[in-house]
């Protein structure tokens, strides 16, 4: 980035990890986008908690997760980036007939674990290709089930401490969560039941054929793209507008599901954005409906490169 730093240096008495200008598209699903300013990796609920207390209040804050549904934009992100390390807000635990997960595990490895322990209810989460902050911050769901369905309560971290919330406080919509001011989910509580371990395993095995199937799990991409508008499926419209393999740049609308945008290889975070507006424009053109992105996009944009509107 060009411009100064929002920070000089990192709050201090932080024990965390602290970086500046670091990179990351490496740790995006569509390995595209700018650098942190600065990248914060704090080492548990005190560390966390104490960054927060010293952020000055102008330095914008932006948490990522497993960045599975998320476009960092080229130009990067401007203040503090923050994402919490497995090693301190990755644990799993039995919890009687629930579990309890750090923000930093994996949705898959929580499925995984809950099987392990004869626990039904939670299959679902392993097809949604994220962590347990993010899909309680985002109400994540698949296959039936959200988040809203299964959360008992969650610790959110401040800048006054940690506290534990109740479900109905975070007035769970589709796709919507409503945290605190600059406030960091640490881990969650999630309801389960003793289940058959054979009818559960069978479930997952269900969950992870159909995403086999159906969806481009082994490409560069960032999950659903648009949400569900009322009654209907985005993909279904996003077809119907004739845009099934359409191509910007590096970016592809996917053959294989066209809900979904490909990196197919060098694509910037531009083209795979603009290739997502003109998706938008399109099925607005010929269905009337303007589809709502249901993946994040931070940072400075860029000037994105002209469509040539092709197909590979």
């Amino acid at each position: 980035m060009s411009a100064a730093l929002a920070m000089p240096a990192p709050p201090a008495a932080i024990r965390g990890r602290w970086q500046a200008e670091a990179p990351l598209a490496p740790q995006s699903w569509f390995r595209v986008g700018g650098p942190a300013e600065w990248l914060a990796r704090p080492e548990d609920d005190a560390d966390l908690v104490a960054l927060l207390r010293q952020l000055p209040a102008d330095v914008p804050l932006t948490v990522i997760g497993a960045a599975s549904n998320l476009i960092i934009r080229d130009g990067g992100v401007r203040g503090v980036v923050l994402r919490l390390p497995a090693r301190g807000f990755g644990g799993i635990a039995r919890d009687g007939d629930g579990v309890v997960a750090g923000a930093a595990a994996l949705d898959m490895t929580v499925a995984q674990q809950a099987a392990a322990w004869g626990l039904a209810g939670l299959e679902f989460l392993s097809g949604i290709p994220g962590s347990v902050g993010g899909a309680v911050a985002m109400n994540a769901g698949a296959y039936g089930a959200e988040v809203k369905d299964v959360l008992d309560w969650a610790e959110v971290a401040t800048a006054t401490g940690i506290e534990r919330l109740p479900a109905a406080a975070f007035r769970f919509a589709y796709r919507e969560a409503h945290l605190p001011a600059r406030g960091v989910v640490a881990r969650a509580r999630f309801r389960a039941m003793p289940g058959d371990a054979a009818a559960i395993a069978a479930r997952m095995a269900e969950i992870r054929a159909s995403r086999e199937a159906t969806q481009p799990t082994r490409a560069r991409t960032g999950g659903s793209t648009f949400r569900n508008p009322e009654g209907d499926k985005a993909w279904r419209l996003i077809e119907a507008a004739g845009c099934r393999g359409l191509a910007r740049g590096g970016a592809q609308v996917s053959e294989k599901h066209c809900n979904f945008l490909l990196n197919t290889g060098e694509a910037s975070a531009a083209d795979i954005e603009g290739l997502g507006e003109e998706v938008r424009a399109r099925v607005r053109a010929t269905s009337g409906v303007d589809l709502h992105w249901e993946i994040k996009r931070v940072g400075e944009a860029v000037p994105p490169r002209p469509t040539d509107g092709r197909r590979p």
